[in-house]
């Protein structure tokens, strides 16, 4: 909006515009005229224009918006705000115009909405991660597990970095990466007990290795990397868990179908039909309407799922299923948005073109595994 016929007169007060000369009109000054001052009927009154400056002249001053006269907007073009005042001056018995504060605004044109990333990119990141994945899933389970720790480091990397850029903590990742690789094949060798001992073992690691170094941030470097351990690798763990049942890449193929599915239903629907705020202070992309796509696109794929992949599953065991996965994705991609609005950043990484690092993929999936993994005990066994 660049109207230059609002509030015109005083735009060359706001903007400090040079003094445009005598007024036509006005008595000159000096003692030659004297004699005219004394007649009032040959002067007129000269318009008084606000000075600006003397009540601070930003445009955010509560003393400044109350003059009416004021320019709508501070980029507006100087030159044709020092214009408007000359053409008022040859005119000096002329009122000011004031504001068209009643006129009618356009409407802003409608803005296209956009999926904030290279998706051409990311459907190929995706797709490659999705083949290896799979690859090494069917091929044979140690070296899936061999993938696991693999995500589980580069993940920890990520952490430790960004909590030492952005907030100083010196969370040691020597440890955190040798106890983390050690706590997934624990968990998929000894199972659930190995991998509790494994975490244990981290941690402690974690206090003794901060020690070399001065006192000051102790406390906060090794709770920062306690909390990584139990975040990245613990959580991962249980990934390694579903492994060691008899159909074990297919429950794990499980847990991640209906982890991504829950991530795309709620993307779609929410893209699509979102309105509604889910979490707008930690994530102000995520819709309720989100949020229900994404417990209806995990329900259905999670009856299909337990009915076709599952020994023993059944199609209502996979709808509860779906339902808990849509929750804890939700919630995992919440904690980690929470993160990184801490940290000030919008990726943990950028490893992965078209969606940030690993630790951005894995957000909604470390929560998820525990989930799945116990209800797949408590329906069918533990294999």
């Amino acid at each position: 909006m660049n109207d230059t016929s609002w509030g015109a007169p005083s735009r060359a007060g706001y903007w400090g515009a040079p003094d445009q000369g005598p007024v036509q009109g006005a008595a000159p000054v000096g003692p030659a005229h004297d004699a005219h001052a004394l007649n009032p009927s040959e002067t007129q009154p000269m318009p008084i224009v606000p000075d600006v400056a003397a009540s601070g002249g930003h445009q955010d001053d509560d003393r400044g918006a109350a003059q009416s006269s004021g320019p709508l907007f501070r980029d507006e073009t100087p030159h044709a705000a020092h214009a408007a005042p000359a053409a008022h001056s040859s005119n000096p018995a002329q009122k000011p115009q004031e504001p068209m504060t009643g006129a009618p605004q356009p409407a802003p044109a409608p803005q296209k909405k956009s999926a904030g990333r290279d998706l051409g990119a990311a459907i190929g990141v995706g797709v490659g991660l999705g083949a290896v994945i799979l690859a090494s899933l069917f091929f044979k389970k140690a070296v899936f597990v061999g993938v696991i720790a693999v995500a589980v480091v580069v993940g920890l990397w990520e952490l430790t970095s960004r909590l030492q850029e952005r907030k100083a903590i010196k969370a040691p990742l020597v440890p955190l990466a040798v106890g983390g690789a050690a706590m997934v094949v624990a968990g998929y060798v000894r199972g659930a007990e190995g991998a509790w001992v494994a975490m244990a073992l981290t941690a402690l690691a974690v206090l003794v290795w901060r020690m070399t170094e001065p006192p000051e941030g102790y406390l906060k470097d090794v709770t920062a990397g306690v909390f990584a351990a139990f975040y990245v690798p613990f959580l991962a763990t249980f990934v390694a868990l579903m492994l060691t049942a008899d159909d074990g890449p297919q429950r794990v193929l499980t847990f991640l179908i209906l982890t991504v599915v829950s991530d795309t239903g709620a993307y779609a629907v929410g893209w699509r039909f979102g309105k509604h705020k889910l979490a707008p202070r930690i994530s102000p992309g995520k819709t309720r309407e989100g949020l229900l796509g994404a417990v209806a696109f995990a329900m259905a794929a999670g009856a299909l799922c337990m009915h076709f992949m599952i020994d023993d599953g059944t199609w209502w065991q996979g709808l509860l299923i779906g339902l808990a996965v849509a929750a804890s994705a939700t919630l995992g991609d919440l904690g980690e948005s929470m993160i990184k609005r801490d940290l000030g950043i919008k990726d943990m990484g950028t490893l992965l073109p078209g969606h940030g690092g690993i630790m951005d993929r894995l957000d909604s999936l470390l929560p998820t595994a525990p989930v799945v993994w116990l209800l797949l005990v408590v329906f069918v066994g533990s294999g």
